[in-house]
């Protein structure tokens, strides 16, 4: 029988040069981005299709719920901070978002809006979120723990980490989207569930590869009695599966609640700037100033990444040549194509970093935010162009693949470096809420994108005008901030303090 020691020496061992533990967290994230994805391919045709909603109320629907599993995190990083610590935090995520998958799957129901299974549909929303709350932080939180401050690793990891992200985002669809719309809804979503089971049970399994990362800063705290009577884990746990009834039951008011995630935004913005001034040391403060910066710009780049869900979803059902090799592909299976990218491209990219960096030439974070930022505006205006080129014809499938393909590149630019940047910026006390509010910036961004995709109309298959206005403006609109954002990025990356950043670890 292996010993204790024996275990920890074979899962502190590493493979490909970091540690396993970073690829236990690879497989948890992938079936967690699995059930996520899966679920998100064929939710909008579940509303449209299934709850036969306008398509209105169904943009904002879908928006208000991808905005909420983006705030949810601020609070599971607040609690994982405090109290939880990331593992249990991410265990407890996982449970809640297996739970929501299979509640959609058994209460489909028949078609049209009957109140018990729409009801139904709403709790399971509710559960999701929550779970997500405490998962999605945590877990990338969980990745920089491996890594010193300093490690030249570290950007590398996260777009390791990020290909584990996008194989779950690339089999999600496909198994989600083909069981969803040609067996029935309930068979997506409930593989959808599957997946994430199956991302929890090798997370508790293999959880020796951690090496002791992501344990409770306060074990004992943990076990003390609350006035409930329950632990303060329990009384946790508790409180968030009375979350999710509060979720259930303020989840249809979508516009409502877009408009409080921007005060919640704004509060939260207020709060870090109030502890960054009055108590941390002027280069601290720098870096944390250097991190809301990049946060910014989150809204703006996931409000036009994240029409893939909900307009470029409808926009390919409708006003594309979708026949490959004889074999009309259902929309819904367009949305592996951004993760297939990524794993083609995602390896590519963190040699690049790598060998830029060993020439001293690698662009700053922000530098690589203003680059992402032009090639997400570009994707559009290649769309755009395709479908000009159409007429009145459907537009060539070759241009769908083309806007993933830039906004693969754009997101390889954006989402992998900034949650490196999150977590090397942040002081040690404040990590998991600044990786949470990363995650409210994108939850603000998923509220525009709803807004925007409402914007683009409703046009029956070949009515495209207003949509292509829609998508040449905000493809403008990107390219010139982008090009702001690289002029100002040498200022940005002075506030880094990236040099010191060492010494202060060996410290």
């Amino acid at each position: 029988m292996a010993t204790s020691d024996s275990v920890a020496v074979e899962a502190g061992k590493t493979w490909l040069g970091h540690p396993r533990g970073l690829y236990l967290l690879f497989f948890a994230e992938m079936w967690e981005r699995f059930s996520y994805y899966g679920m998100r391919a064929i939710l909008i045709f579940y509303l449209t299709k299934h709850f036969l909603f306008g398509e209105d109320k169904a943009y904002l629907l879908y928006g208000a719920y991808t905005s909420l599993v983006y705030i949810t995190p601020v609070i599971g990083g607040y609690l994982s901070d405090r109290f939880l610590g990331p593992r249990k935090a991410v265990t407890a995520g996982g449970v809640f978002i297996a739970i929501g998958h299979f509640l959609i799957a058994i209460t489909e129901g028949p078609g049209g809006q009957q109140p018990f299974f729409l009801n139904g549909f709403y709790l399971a929303l509710a559960s999701i979120i929550v779970g997500t709350g405490f998962l999605k932080a945590n877990v990338s939180v969980l990745v920089g723990e491996l890594y010193p401050r300093d490690d030249a690793r570290r950007d590398p990891a996260y777009s390791i980490f990020y290909m584990g992200i996008n194989m779950g985002g690339m089999l999600g669809p496909i198994v989600c989207g083909l069981l969803g719309e040609l067996w029935g809804w309930s068979w997506g979503f409930g593989a959808a569930g599957v997946g994430m089971l199956l991302g929890l049970a090798g997370f508790v399994w293999l959880k020796p590869w951690l090496l002791g990362k992501g344990e409770p800063p306060a074990p004992q705290a943990l076990r003390e009695r609350t006035a409930t009577g329950l632990s303060r884990e329990w009384t946790i746990y508790v409180g968030a599966a009375l979350g999710v009834v509060a979720i259930w039951l303020v989840i249809r008011y979508a516009e409502l609640l877009g408009y409080a995630l921007l005060v919640f935004a704004a509060a939260t913005l207020v709060y870090i700037i109030w502890r960054s001034v009055m108590t941390l040391p002027p280069v601290e403060r720098d870096r944390m100033f250097a991190a809301l910066f990049l946060i910014a710009l989150n809204p703006l780049f996931w409000g036009l990444f994240e029409q893939t869900g909900s307009s470029l979803n409808i926009f390919t059902d409708r006003n594309v040549d979708r026949s490959i090799l004889g074999w009309e592909v259902p929309a819904s299976l367009f949305q592996s194509v951004n993760s297939i990218f990524i794993i083609l491209l995602a390896p590519l990219f963190a040699v690049l970093w790598t060998i830029l960096d060993k020439r001293r030439l690698e662009p700053s974070s922000p530098a690589k935010f203003g680059i992402g930022l032009i090639l997400c505006g570009a994707g559009f205006l290649v769309l755009v162009a395709g479908a000009a080129m159409a007429g009145e014809s459907l537009t060539p499938v070759l241009f769908v693949f083309l806007i993933y393909l830039f906004h693969t590149m754009a997101e390889l630019c954006f989402s992998p470096v900034g949650l490196s940047a999150m977590t090397r910026l942040s002081v040690s006390s404040m990590v998991g809420l600044v990786m949470g509010t990363w995650f409210l910036a994108m939850a603000a961004g998923n509220f525009i994108a709803g807004l925007i995709a409402r914007a683009t109309g409703s046009g029956e298959a070949g009515d495209v005008t207003q949509v292509l206005d829609v998508y040449t403006q905000i493809g403008w609109f990107a390219v010139v901030v982008g090009g702001l954002v690289l002029l100002v990025s040498p200022f940005v990356k002075r506030m880094m303090h990236l040099d010191s950043i060492g010494a202060e670890e060996k410290a």
